[in-house]
Formats: structure tokens, C-alpha cells, sequence
């Protein structure tokens, strides 16, 4: 055979491997991380807004998504290169607080954090106003303070840091707004509840959004009511690291 042959069966053979087991190959990027002492792994967690569209595997270019995740974290990366900083997404579109739950185990628990980030409830709060009678607020905050629970006897030094769901008065939103407010509101209680329950760092969101409309109207922050704009996530990415960042001994 010669080398030619050669050269185009072992790139086939990889290729193939490739194509068959990205996720096996890069599941877990923690598995090429040793944690070394002093050094601080945050995790976010939540729905689509947390998503930010990141990559399912260890393309560093998109694995922390596009949005205020992706932000803050290139932020303290630079600000703070001697720290020993890792940070990862595990934000699903889509996912209710029940999601969260269904895959905690790997997803949270197994990557250890130091620091979990959980923004979840609009979904919670969709779910409600369409009709599924299982997502009450009630449901929703025993749902997530049986989350809690676990997370703090599995990781009793996690420090978690709270998101208040949030939405401005745009598209679907806007049309039935009223509902929209009286839901979600609900669930941003609980949010601010459990976060004096478990001694979180609370983030109020809707605030920093409330606020942000002096600035400019609703749509130039969140183009549908719910997802954030670009400039939407910078706010976001601003107001966390305002709120957080202190209590985190990470202040540039």
C-alpha cells in the first residue's frame, strides 16, 4: 500500500471516529481540567436566556453561547487570569425548573461548582398561561426550594446566586400582559424568597430592565418580551457583576 493509500485510510478512520463520537470525545470538559487549589469553577444554569445557542461540545469559541453567560465570563477571565477561573453553560432552551431537575445529577452535581448561577421561570410562567395545570407557582417554588435542597447537601460550600426571571411588554407579551405580570411576578417572589431561604446572592433582573426603559423603549432590551437583545444581555451581564461581583471577590 502506499502512501498515499495510507494517508487517506487513517484520515477516513479518524474522520469516522469523529463524526460518530463528538460526545464522547468532549461530554465533559471538565474531564481535561485538574482543579487546582484557590481556583473557582462557576456554572450557569437555566433556560433558552442562559443557552445563549453554546455549542454541545469543546469549541471554545461558542461553548459559553452568546449571551450574558458568554459575557460575564470572558469579563472575569480577562480581569482575573490568576484566579484559576472556569467557567461552563449548561443552559437548555426551554427547560422549566422540573427540567432542571431531570438532569441536575450530571449537569450540576458532577461538575462540582464553587459558584451556580440559576436563572429559570419564564418558562414556568408560559407554561402556566397556557394551560398546563401542573406549572402553579406554588408548584414552582417547591419544585425549585427541593432543588436547592439537594444542591446544599450534595455541595454544602456552593455559594448560588439567584436570577429573578423578567420580561418587558413586547409581542406575545404585550398582547396579554396583564396575565404575563401577574404570573411571573409570583414567581419572581419565590425567586427572592429562596434566596434569602438559602442565603443566595439575589439578582432582581426586572429591576435593572424596569430601569433600563428610561434609557430606551422595551424593544431596543428584549425583542419579544422574553429574550434578551444584545444590549439586553450586556445590561444583564453589568447588573451581575455589579450584584455578584463583590460578594464573589470579583470586582475588576
Amino acid at each position: 500500500m502506499n502512501d498515499r493509500r495510507k494517508f487517506l485510510l487513517n484520515a477516513l478512520a479518524g474522520a469516522t471516529i469523529s463524526a460518530v463520537l463528538p460526545e464522547k470525545l468532549f461530554s465533559n470538559p471538565l474531564n481535561q481540567i485538574k482543579k487546582e487549589e484557590g481556583s473557582l469553577i462557576v456554572l450557569f444554569q437555566g433556560d433558552s436566556i442562559t443557552d445563549g445557542n453554546r455549542t454541545r461540545n469543546m469549541d471554545w469559541n461558542h461553548v459559553m453561547g452568546h449571551g450574558f453567560a458568554y459575557m460575564i465570563a470572558s469579563r472575569l477571565w480577562y480581569d482575573f487570569p490568576a484566579k484559576g477561573l472556569h467557567f461552563f453553560n449548561r443552559g437548555i432552551s426551554g427547560n422549566r425548573v422540573t427540567h432542571l431537575a431531570e438532569r441536575w445529577q450530571t449537569d450540576t452535581l458532577d461538575l462540582k461548582p464553587d459558584v451556580l448561577n440559576i436563572l429559570v421561570g419564564i418558562n414556568d410562567t408560559e407554561a402556566a398561561i397556557k394551560g398546563n395545570v401542573s406549572c402553579t407557582p406554588e408548584q414552582f417554588e417547591n419544585d425549585y426550594r427541593a432543588l436547592l435542597t439537594l444542591t446544599k447537601e450534595k455541595l454544602p460550600n456552593v455559594k448560588l446566586v439567584l436570577c429573578e426571571p423578567f420580561l418587558l411588554p413586547m409581542g406575545r407579551v404585550k398582547e396579554n400582559l396583564d396575565t404575563y405580570q401577574t404570573e411571573i411576578t409570583k414567581r419572581q417572589k419565590s425567586v427572592k424568597l429562596l434566596s434569602e431561604e438559602f442565603g443566595a446572592i439575589h439578582i432582581p433582573f426586572q429591576s435593572a430592565f424596569n430601569d433600563a426603559l428610561s434609557k430606551a423603549p422595551a424593544e431596543y432590551w428584549i425583542w419579544d418580551g422574553i429574550h434578551p437583545m444584545p444590549a439586553g444581555h450586556e445590561l444583564m451581564a453589568r447588573f451581575w457583576l455589579e450584584k455578584a461581583g463583590p460578594a464573589l471577590g470579583l470586582v475588576g
